[in-house]
């Protein structure tokens, strides 16, 4: 088993204020976004209401619809502004439960109660760094000990030692990376805000990260 910490002495994206208007970008895209979602889901149900015979091409539609909207609320929770509001459980689990249905992942969430929204913003760029070792899909569990969070991941053909942890170590792997590693760097970044440092466990069947 390996057991690596990682802690960045140099956020990746560079000043606070490039983070903060990076953040703000994505809650005002997520938010554009809702409406005309909304207006399709809409479009839907007035179909239905009116008489017309549901079909398999407004059920994948109603779906995707679903689908998209449970990938926005995901990404306004781990992309967009944190601000000093709390999330409730409720929010969580809804948007976690909603994200399953159209994934090939599940979700526990085994934590009580509200929580600041930088550190659910960390939680949630963290469950998207780990499901990059989870290419066939799997179970992802997060979880709190103390002061600590964890998220823990199992799943087939889990894939361990990935160059893209290396983000959260140095500002090249990033610029080597591309975008494929953005939620890598942000989580450094807000990491480094937290003044929080990642400890990564990896087995052949098993990936543990906490902070």
């Amino acid at each position: 088993m390996s057991d690596v910490h990682l802690l960045p002495d140099e956020v990746p994206l560079g000043t606070a204020v490039q983070d903060s208007l990076a953040a703000t970008l994505a809650s005002r895209i997520c938010h554009d976004l809702t409406s005309p979602l909304g207006a399709i889901a809409n479009g839907v149900e007035l179909l239905t209401l009116s008489g017309a015979a549901r079909s398999p091409e407004m059920d994948l539609i109603a779906e995707s619809v679903e689908s998209a909207n449970a990938r926005i609320r995901f990404f306004r929770l781990a992309y967009g502004s944190a601000g000093q509001d709390r999330v409730s459980r409720a929010e969580v689990i809804r948007t976690l439960e909603a994200l399953a249905r159209g994934g090939r992942q599940t979700y526990e969430w085994d934590v009580e109660g509200d929580h600041p929204r930088i550190e659910v913003k960390a939680v949630f760029l963290l469950l998207q760094c780990v499901e990059t070792a989870l290419p066939m899909g799997g179970r992802l569990r997060v979880g709190q000990q103390d002061s600590s969070w964890i998220v823990s991941a199992e799943g087939p053909r889990l894939r361990t030692g990935l160059p893209a942890w290396g983000v959260l170590e140095t500002t090249e792997a990033a610029r080597a990376e591309g975008s494929a590693v953005v939620q890598f760097v942000l989580l450094a970044g807000v990491l480094g805000s937290l003044g929080r440092s990642l400890a990564l466990s990896e087995t052949p069947g098993r990936i543990e990260a906490r902070f």
